[in-house]
């Protein structure tokens, strides 16, 4: 898993599970400055209810 398919998931989906938020919390200090970026807009997105916590459910 990398950050950028993460976030590619959860624009598409608009749900962010709590594996990846674990995940994503863990890994923080591998991130370069353009996955910190893109780690923190996540989080905007979260807060901002753009994205929402849940699961997906593939059919």
């Amino acid at each position: 898993m990398t950050l950028g398919e993460v976030f590619l998931e959860s624009l598409s989906t608009g749900v962010i599970t709590e594996s990846e938020i674990s995940w994503v919390a863990s890994q923080q200090y591998r991130f370069s400055r353009a996955e910190e970026a893109t780690a923190l807009k996540l989080g905007r997105m979260l807060d901002a209810g753009s994205i929402n916590l849940g699961c997906r459910r593939f059919i």
